[in-house]
């Protein structure tokens, strides 16, 4: 299955069972992907967390349900998984800027998420400089911290992970027992968490595989794999982010590789972040189709 087809499919699923009780797993199942890295993808590619689309597609239909019949309110709210008025008066409100009794009166204030549909959109055309690697297995120490992927809360847990990292030591006690002092790596780990909630990143260097591990970090072996490693150049975090979205839109779609979903790694090379020459790489773990 391609990877545009793959995300449609989920999507039809989350409106087929809009009025059931969503699970994040089963909706990734459509696309062959981990609930993780199905979220990360759907956020990047839509601009909007897997959470918002699916609670702004209920409050619309619970807007339309609200002007178009005589249910009760409190029947439209257990509909749409809401466990009390109160809980879908406050989202109802947020969403729609009226209240549910103010709607039935007024239908017009009302607002509209409309159904999502994925297609590939040829703009012109954007150069991706990439190479393909096959690395043998390789070893990195890492320091490792869990982070929530719902709602997309990890884009702020994440880089306050790396000002902490600088300003507690975790980087220097990294580079020191590093075999390569080439790139700071951060890892992040999408198929080893069962709750569909959270995932695990490390701040990682490369290392012998006998080194003694500090007390708090580990050594981790990564396997052998077929890698597709992008080159970023540009200020951090805008240009990865760019590139991110690239990947995700326009090189997969149409390449004749298909994401691992094992994990994937940007590698930080040393110098100023914020300048437009800055180096930095997307490691990417891929099979062909």
């Amino acid at each position: 299955m391609n990877w545009i087809t793959g995300i449609q499919n989920a999507i039809d699923y989350i409106e087929d069972n809009i009025k059931s009780e969503l699970d994040y797993k089963k909706i990734a199942d459509q696309a062959f992907c981990s609930a993780f890295y199905f979220q990360r993808i759907f956020s990047i590619l839509c601009g909007i967390t897997l959470g918002e689309y699916i609670r702004n597609r209920r409050l619309t239909l619970a807007g339309i349900d609200i002007t178009s019949t005589n249910k009760k309110v409190i029947d439209i709210a257990m509909t749409y998984g809401y466990e009390s008025p109160e809980s879908f008066t406050r989202a109802f409100t947020k969403f729609h800027g009226i209240t549910p009794s103010e709607a039935r009166h007024n239908s017009s204030m009302l607002k509209s998420f409309s159904r999502l549909k994925v297609q590939i959109i040829l703009k012109g055309g954007n150069i991706m400089n990439y190479r393909i690697v096959e690395k043998e297995a390789f070893y990195v120490l890492e320091k490792v911290e869990n982070h929530k992927i719902v709602d997309s809360q990890h884009i702020n847990t994440i880089p306050d992970f790396w000002s902490r990292a600088h300003s507690d030591g975790i980087i220097n006690t990294l580079l020191s027992k590093s075999s390569d002092n080439t790139y700071i790596f951060g890892i992040c780990y999408g198929n080893n968490h069962t709750d569909c909630q959270t995932f695990d990143y490390s701040i990682a260097v490369n290392c012998n595989s006998d080194i003694i591990v500090p007390e708090g970090y580990r050594i981790n072996k990564i396997p052998g794999r077929t890698w597709i490693i992008f080159e970023c150049i540009g200020s951090m975090p805008h240009t990865i982010q760019k590139l991110w979205h690239q990947i995700c839109s326009e090189f997969f779609p149409t390449s004749n590789y298909i994401p691992t979903y094992e994990m994937d790694i940007e590698a930080y090379t040393k110098g100023n972040m914020t300048m437009n020459d800055y180096k930095s790489e997307i490691w990417i773990p891929v099979i062909k189709k």
